[in-house]
């Protein structure tokens, strides 16, 4: 296993940076994802790692050794990208074989290793066939174990799953998790599926316009995003974001919502840290998930919209124009598009946003 770690680093492509600044420590059989949506800079820093591209600025060190103008060759990494880079002239032994050979392994290792990793894949059916012949989702579960047999200490993906169907994603989402826990690789994985992220990695590092916004366990950033971006683009549905303004009352400090009414007083500590914040005007933030129904005279009264039931679970749609909430029940909830109830959020599970610079306004 390697430690990775990316000091200071910056990419440029003539006038434009695609990479500004990012320091980042991939632990020691961490599996790390880095998530953003296209053009934020995370395939770049992968290939920089891989040593495909050349840092602009800063440095890549694995367990302390500078990686600067070290060929891809001696990094000692594992690379699958979306496109498969199978060899479609070989059948699928050969495939899962060649980097062994190339690395000089004895032919009763590599047939041991071969059959090993085709069971752990499902492929054993399938060695004998020829590569051009198979479809898209056993071309990338092929892509994956040819790159994995030779054991890498550092194994890189890049978005290798964007191409397949969604039931084979679900699958390999699993089985990617327990080739990593199996070898012990220092895994890191890019995409801009916030739910493959989320269900596979130790930590994500969330990427935008080039610039890293938060690094942190799942958990970490689904429930205490640091700014706007990372509320909004982790969650599916969405983190509920509602402008406003910081008001007293005699229940404590709330957020005027304007034509939906205010806020339940809001947590003892994050009116603190109001406080001596001293911002005014606020984006107030909730998840989906914890909004509950509430009566009469109680929480915010909004129209539903719109219903979507999507199997076990229902999402309520409520307002429109910009104070717009959505909401999270089991597939049974009684409400009908077209009436008014009343939405509440208990304060531990509200946050909140400086509305002019979009950081999270929270406890240190």
């Amino acid at each position: 296993m390697t430690a990775i770690h990316l000091e200071n680093l910056v990419k440029r492509f003539g006038a434009f940076t695609a990479l500004k600044t990012m320091d980042l420590e991939i632990r020691d059989g961490e599996f790390m994802a880095l998530l953003g949506p296209s053009g934020c800079g995370k395939s770049t820093t992968m290939n920089m790692i891989a040593g495909m591209e050349q840092p602009s600025g800063g440095r890549i060190t694995f367990d302390g050794r500078d990686m600067n103008g070290v060929a891809m060759g001696r990094r000692g990494v594992g690379f699958v990208f979306q496109n498969y880079a199978i060899f479609t002239h070989m059948n699928v032994y050969d495939n899962l074989a060649y980097g062994l050979k190339v690395r000089g392994t004895s032919a009763s290792e590599t047939d041991r290793r071969v059959k090993a990793m085709a069971d752990f894949l499902q492929l054993t059916p399938m060695l004998d066939k020829p590569s051009a012949k198979l479809s898209v989702n056993i071309l990338q579960r092929l892509a994956i174990g040819r790159s994995a047999i030779v054991e890498p200490a550092i194994f890189l993906l890049d978005e290798p799953l964007s191409n397949v169907d969604a039931a084979f994603r679900a699958v390999m989402r699993t089985e990617l998790k327990h080739l990593q826990r199996q070898f012990r690789q220092t895994m890191v994985y890019v995409t801009h599926d916030q739910l493959e992220a989320m269900t596979m990695a130790d930590r994500i590092a969330v990427m935008d316009h080039g610039v890293l916004q938060q690094v942190g366990t799942p958990l970490e950033v689904y429930n205490d995003p640091v700014n706007l971006f990372v509320a909004d683009f982790i969650g599916s549905p969405g983190m509920n974001l509602l402008k406003g303004t910081l008001a007293d009352s005699d229940r404590g400090l709330v957020i005027d919502l304007g034509a939906l009414g205010v806020t339940a007083p809001l947590d003892p500590a994050l009116s603190a840290v109001a406080r001596t914040n001293g911002v005014r005007e606020v984006v107030y933030g909730f998840r989906p998930e914890r909004v509950v129904l509430a009566t009469a005279g109680q929480g915010l009264a909004m129209p539903v919209t719109f219903i979507e039931r999507i199997g076990a679970r229902t999402v309520v749609h409520f307002g429109d124009g910009e104070q717009r909430v959505k909401a999270v029940f089991d597939n049974d909830i009684a409400v009908q598009t077209g009436e008014t109830v009343h939405v509440a959020v208990e304060p531990r599970f509200a946050r909140m946003f400086d509305a002019a610079t979009g950081v999270a306004i929270r406890e240190v």
